[in-house]
């Protein structure tokens, strides 16, 4: 476990521990309280195809802790009981949802009531089931999750749920930003759809489709694919099929190593299509990609280093003061503002606390259902709703860093993103079809 505590408060405990006290009795050692701790689990893929990613993920949740707790924690228990602090809690799914089933039982059996989860929407799923179910037979021991990248639009539509908070943007919702640079393009013709075939991959074909419909129908669908998730080595013959096709981009939600194994193919291919991709920015994305990037490939997202925002500068620096290699360069806006919306709900739970009283999950779920934050020039509100995160979304293009709007570059690779497009909240906004069960 990950008890992340302000420094003074770590001082404080080391002198607690070493101090003695004599009395006629004999000589006793005080042993130093730990304060008390509100359990998040994050149940990630650590390990496996997309580990780097999981491991992005626990930096930056981990920053978000130490923001929280460096500041005195929560207030649960009444204003009069003394603050919490936040300990982040890691379980290794391997990237596999029976392992991040098993993996939720023991979080809650260890006392965790926050489970935090995204990189695969179809594991977000079995675990929104299984926590429903959950919650329904131990209502003692309730538990919150909370969604930062499972984008599956259902989730927050049909399988809505009064225990489930999404962080992210769903893929309508991208794929509407995306589609607000592709419609002004009006030299490209005709574009290529591929995806991972698992929910979120075929939900991203299918609103590219309906999209494209309705935004641009003089555009011509070269080719559709869906291909297994994180186990094709070589997407050369991929490419070669694109290419043939004539289309003059491509269109993709891939992520992780499908999306950078395709765009190196590409530039092996000789492609010159432009890519509008949902994790084009992503760890490992642009310095795969290199010089054939430049002015093509596009990625929307819900913040850029590069977003001209007051703060946005002083908080991305922040970010890479705490965690300075290279290769750690890959900061989630999103994700940071979860956290700061969960101590938010828990200490709107704590003023109505009886001293002393345990976390009331239905409570922090209530008062997360109006949770307003802002960090770092960016800001983003819940909708009580359907439980659907409402935020700015941009659009990036690729540019080698230095030039005009490019002040940062991603992991070292000399490249970055020029914030080409801005949505509002409202304007990023989409309709809902949740029916929700309150509580």
């Amino acid at each position: 476990m990950f008890i992340l505590l302000p420094q003074a408060l770590k001082s404080l405990a080391t002198a607690l521990f070493a101090l003695v006290f004599l009395s006629v009795g004999g000589i006793f050692v005080a042993q130093a309280q730990t304060p008390p701790t509100i359990k998040l689990a994050l149940i990630e893929g650590l390990s496996g195809a997309n580990g780097n990613g999981g491991e992005a993920v626990f930096r930056n949740l981990v920053w978000a802790v130490e923001r929280v707790n460096a500041r005195g924690g929560v207030a649960i228990a009444g204003p009069a009981a003394p603050k919490q602090l936040l300990a982040l809690e890691r379980f290794d799914s391997k990237g596999q949802t029976e392992e991040a089933l098993s993996n939720l039982r023991l979080a809650i059996d260890s006392g965790a009531r926050v489970v935090l989860q995204g990189n695969s929407s179809a594991t977000a799923a079995a675990l929104m089931d299984a926590i429903n179910k959950h919650n329904e037979r131990e209502p003692d021991k309730r538990v919150l999750f909370l969604n930062y990248s499972a984008v599956d639009p259902a989730l927050t539509n049909e399988k809505c749920s009064f225990w489930h908070f999404r962080f992210d943007a769903h893929a309508d919702m991208r794929m509407a930003a995306l589609m607000q640079v592709l419609r002004e393009d009006q030299a490209l013709k005709s574009v290529y759809l591929i995806g991972q075939d698992y929910s979120f991959g075929q939900s991203v074909l299918r609103e590219a489709k309906r999209q494209l419909g309705v935004q641009r129908p003089d555009i011509r669908i070269a080719g559709e694919e869906l291909h297994p998730m994180l186990r094709i080595k070589d997407f050369a013959p991929y490419m070669a099929k694109i290419k043939a096709t004539g289309a003059q981009a491509v269109i993709t939600g891939n992520f992780s190593a499908d999306l950078t194994l395709l765009v190196k193919a590409a530039k092996e291919a000789g492609f010159e299509g432009k890519f509008y991709t949902f994790y084009g920015n992503a760890l490992g994305a642009p310095t795969a990609i290199g010089e054939a990037g430049v002015g093509r490939v596009l990625a929307v997202v819900d913040w850029l280093p590069n977003v001209q925002t007051k703060g946005a500068e002083a908080f991305y620096k922040s970010f890479r003061a705490r965690f300075p290699q290279p290769e750690d360069d890959y900061v989630h806006m999103r994700m940071q503002l979860m956290v700061e919306a969960l101590a938010q709900a828990l200490d709107a739970s704590g003023r109505t606390a009886k001293p002393g009283a345990a976390l009331d999950v239905v409570a922090v779920a209530h008062a997360l259902e109006r949770a307003q934050v802002s960090l770092g020039g960016q800001s983003g509100s819940m909708r009580s709703a359907d439980h659907q995160f409402q935020q700015p979304l941009v659009v990036g293009l690729m540019e080698r860093q230095g030039a005009p709007g490019v002040q940062f570059d991603v992991e070292g690779s000399g490249y970055g993103f020029k914030v080409v497009k801005t949505l509002s909240a409202q304007a990023a906004a989409l309709p809902h079809t949740c029916a929700m069960q309150r509580f």
